[in-house]
């Protein structure tokens, strides 16, 4: 029988060391041990913040020491956000397109644009209607300035188009319901079209809004942002068609279209300054007397209106609404969403 080999300290050591990376290795989900696993969580969670803290720590007093020396302070970090990551896309516009400002002067909505003919807008809802429906477009028409509601009947949208077109209406609106609850929006702009669709979700009434204000009949003021792309660019260009484009200051009123991952976030705000007076302390030695400094400062106050949606493009067509022989300019596929950074608007 073979003696046993004397292991030396280095060989010794091995083991152990093997055995504390795969502890440390080791995620908590592999755990089966319910209270093991959540004791590792939370001191995986613990020891992030402690990290984290550690390094705001170090960066503030890098500024610090920077601002005392007279250097400038080191870049800030951004966070990586699904936004700034998003896929390279040829369609987005460059402030220096000139191909992009000659098309304007020449697209559906230039004439609304250069204020040569003022928007006016016709709103209707789909044949099956709902009592939300309505209600819907009296906020509508409160945020659309030159808005008319007609009852759909029996009349086809053909009809109904070619009836805004004689009584020189530059825009159509459609409610879609579905199931008691408007879900679509079909906006058509007169006389050459395009018809945009978009799914609605997420609708708030402006009875429904908390401490909700009323707004008042001032032409709004238009606010749109992130249209970055050719499409968005377009969608945005309509949207803008439907609001006067000389706003009245005097009513303080603000409505917001804001598109985030290709989701169009609606607004409507109501924004008051005021004059404040704030009390500063000088010093704790003096008295009571001589302790409060007022200094004004003016701060801004918003309230919201209502109503409050979400708007999601489904489809852009050619000219006015035609479902059988009408030209698509885009139109969402679930083939489309191959990505989480791909965005088209």
């Amino acid at each position: 029988m073979g003696r046993k080999r004397n292991l030396s300290e280095d060989e010794e050591e091995k083991p152990i060391k093997r055995v504390k990376e795969k502890q440390e290795s080791m995620l908590p989900s592999m755990i089966k041990n319910k209270e093991k696993r959540s004791a590792v969580h939370a001191k995986l969670k613990q020891q992030k913040k402690v990290d984290k803290r550690r390094k705001v720590k170090a960066r503030e007093a890098a500024e610090k020491k920077a601002l005392e020396l007279g250097e400038e302070p080191p870049p800030k970090m951004v966070p990586r956000t699904i936004e700034n990551t998003r896929e390279s896309d040829e369609t987005v516009c460059l402030p220096d397109d000139e191909e992009l400002f000659a098309g304007n002067d020449v697209d559906e909505f230039s004439a609304v644009l250069r204020k040569e003919r003022a928007p006016k807008v016709l709103i209707t809802t789909s044949r099956y209607n709902s009592t939300r429906g309505p209600a819907f477009i009296s906020d509508l028409i409160s945020v659309i300035p030159n808005a008319h509601y007609y009852k759909r009947g029996t009349y086809d949208l053909k009809k109904i188009v070619q009836y805004a077109n004689e009584k020189e209406f530059t825009s159509v609106i459609v409610v879609h319901t579905n199931r008691r609850e408007p879900d679509a929006l079909l906006v058509i702009g007169l006389p050459d079209g395009p018809t945009a669709h978009f799914k609605l979700s997420k609708l708030m009434l402006r009875k429904d809004i908390k401490n909700h204000g009323k707004p008042t009949s001032h032409k709004p003021e238009l606010v749109l942002t992130n249209f970055t792309t050719r499409l968005g660019h377009r969608v945005g260009r309509m949207i803008q068609s439907l609001f006067p484009q000389d706003p009245e200051f005097r009513g303080r009123r603000v409505v917001t279209f804001h598109n985030q991952r290709d989701f169009i976030f609606f607004r409507h705000h109501r924004y008051i300054f005021e004059t404040k007076e704030s009390k500063q302390k000088e010093s704790k030695g003096k008295k009571s007397k001589d302790e409060k400094n007022p200094q004004e400062r003016t701060i801004a106050r918003l309230q919201e209106c209502g109503p409050r949606f979400t708007l999601k493009l489904i489809s852009l067509q050619h000219g006015t609404f035609d479902t059988k022989g009408g030209e698509y300019e885009w139109v969402h596929k679930p083939e489309m969403d191959t990505s989480r950074r791909r965005f088209f608007l």
